[in-house]
């Protein structure tokens, strides 16, 4: 497993609560950390074997265009981002700081921070594994009839590996 980060992104955005901060904007500066399995990435030196840090990079800038009134909304919809565009997500941490936010006095920044693990262990195996817990997982690539994905589910109470998920698949 490694590490792959994004630090000190800055944008300029009209994110807030008060209806000034959407007219006048505000600065914020914008961290992301993604653990992935990037060995394979690291043999065969093929970008399409890791997180494209560019491509993280634009998910936040698209996410930081729309404005929202809270912070949470922000981190949330980057860890969304993330999750829909790349399938070999185990942690994600979005942090965004707020500079000089309007609260009465002098302060540096505001910040919220999120993070979220996609690992889990495979109900009939034990192996390891990621999994998103949405319509987006990976294993919605294979086709299993659906009495046997309930069969399943009732069986092992979570998610298969994509071994053990193939074994049942039609």
């Amino acid at each position: 497993m490694g590490l792959i980060a994004l630090e000190g992104m800055r944008f300029r955005a009209y994110h807030g609560f008060y209806e000034e901060e959407r007219i006048v904007g505000n600065d914020f500066v914008l961290d992301v950390y993604i653990e992935t399995n990037f060995s394979m990435a690291a043999t065969t030196d093929e970008l399409h074997q890791t997180i494209n840090y560019e491509t993280v990079y634009e998910i936040c800038r698209i996410v930081m265009r729309e404005p929202v009134k809270l912070l949470e909304t922000i981190t949330d919809r980057i860890v969304a981002g993330l999750k829909h565009q790349f399938q070999n997500v185990q942690t994600v941490k979005v942090r965004i700081k707020k500079l000089n936010p309007p609260v009465g006095g002098v302060v540096d920044c505001s910040f919220v921070e999120t993070e979220d693990s996609f690992m889990s262990a495979c109900g009939r195996c034990n192996r390891p594994l990621v999994c998103y817990g949405d319509g987006n997982c990976w294993c919605q690539d294979i086709t299993v009839h659906p009495r046997t994905q309930e069969a399943i589910m009732q069986q092992y109470k979570r998610c298969l590996c994509r071994n053990c998920l193939k074994h049942f698949a039609n």
